[in-house]
């Protein structure tokens, strides 16, 4: 499967974003997605998975801000972003083919396939 998010872009603390992750395959709808971050100087860390029957999971710094979901007709992955602060600048990943665990900030090491990212910038 090929990943390709876009949607990411500079925006005021705040505002909201919502980026995309379309997939090629038709295995998609069987895949366990996930979306990544990765600010400089730090580690990647996952933030959001959502699993083949739509359970989805968040990390702690963007519950109740972002919301995952997923068009199976699209074969597209979406994250979306609402009060935005700085420290969610980053570069975003989606990936797919992956486990949702309880500590989602270290799922990426279960993940088979990663798009290629996409840069949110939040100014204050």
């Amino acid at each position: 499967v090929q990943l390709q998010a876009s949607g990411g872009g500079l925006v005021q603390a705040g505002d909201s974003l919502r980026l995309s992750c379309a997939a090629s395959g038709r295995t998609f709808s069987s895949y366990v997605m996930g979306w990544f971050r990765q600010a400089p100087g730090k580690e990647r860390e996952g933030i959001s998975c959502i699993s083949n029957d739509g359970a989805t999971y968040y990390a702690d710094s963007v519950k109740g801000r972002f919301t995952i979901s997923r068009d199976r007709a699209k074969n597209t992955l979406y994250l979306q972003m609402n009060s935005l602060k700085p420290e969610d600048t980053a570069k975003y990943y989606c990936a797919a083919d992956g486990i949702c665990i309880p500590t989602i900030q270290t799922m990426g090491r279960h993940f088979e396939h990663w798009g290629q990212g996409t840069q949110v910038t939040v100014s204050s």
